[in-house]
């Protein structure tokens, strides 16, 4: 399949709520059945971007991924976000991203960089592992609001990745550098760019405006949905022209060369 109809979910995120924000997104997600083939939810779109890890964190086999997967298979929908997460062995907590397909494949990725501001790296465990995920034709990276701000851990060597997907929760006073980030990060890797973020003030009360957006692999906007308004926008990724650009102007090929340690 060389195009691939990709979803920004924005909403707002009832704060601790599970079984309210699983229903709410579920809704969401019906409305956009048959008409994409895969949906992107904001950064702990079932709780917010809560602090309280100890009696809202869930396995991978729990509530929350269990919704999901039931979804996805009955919407015929792959849905990617982030939601909270604990290990029952070694009871460490993360930030953890998934990416679900309709087949039942389930892929997770931890947030690397944590958010010391708001004292996520004091409650949460860092990853160590990037995700890239083999979708319908394309390799699909995928990173977690604050990993936005740092190029090393999303650079694309030799083109391992064709889209760069960023759920978040990145509040209303620093919109312009989200705005920026996801045009950087799209320029520098040659590849198309989806960021979601939520709008409405959390339970801390933090504003949040969402600016959920779609990056071309040249720096342009390709959609962008409204400001603080619950709003779902759809762009096609076509395939063909990301390669075809990169057989133009094969930046690519002269980046320097080195591994994270």
């Amino acid at each position: 399949m060389d195009n691939l109809r990709i979803s920004l979910v924005q909403s707002e995120i009832a704060w601790e709520n599970k079984e309210q924000n699983l229903m709410h997104y579920g809704r969401l997600l019906e409305g956009i059945a048959e008409k994409s083939d895969l949906a992107v939810l904001p950064e702990m779109f079932s709780t917010g971007f809560s602090m309280q890890a100890g009696y809202l964190a869930e396995t991978n086999e729990d509530f929350t991924i269990q919704n999901i997967r039931s979804r996805s298979k009955e919407y015929d929908l792959a849905v990617c976000g982030s939601f909270l997460a604990k290990d029952d062995d070694s009871g460490n907590i993360f930030n953890r991203g998934f990416f679900v397909t309709p087949q039942g494949e389930a892929y997770f990725y931890d947030k690397r960089h944590l958010f010391r501001m708001g004292e996520e790296n004091k409650r949460f465990t860092a990853g160590e592992q990037k995700l890239i995920i083999p979708y319908q034709g394309w390799n699909i990276r995928l990173i977690i609001c604050y990993d936005l701000r740092f190029p090393v851990w999303t650079r694309n060597p030799n083109n391992e990745y064709d889209i760069l997907i960023c759920p978040a929760n990145w509040p209303e006073p620093r919109a312009h550098v989200w705005e920026i980030l996801l045009r950087a990060r799209a320029i520098e890797n040659q590849c198309y760019v989806c960021g979601t973020n939520r709008i409405g003030e959390d339970g801390i009360k933090i504003p949040h405006r969402g600016n959920s957006t779609f990056i071309d692999f040249k720096g342009k906007t390709l959609a962008e949905a409204p400001d603080y308004t619950e709003s779902i926008i759809t762009a096609s990724f076509d395939k063909g022209a990301l390669d075809d650009f990169r057989k133009k102007f094969p930046a690519w090929q002269d980046a320097d060369s080195f591994e994270i340690k």
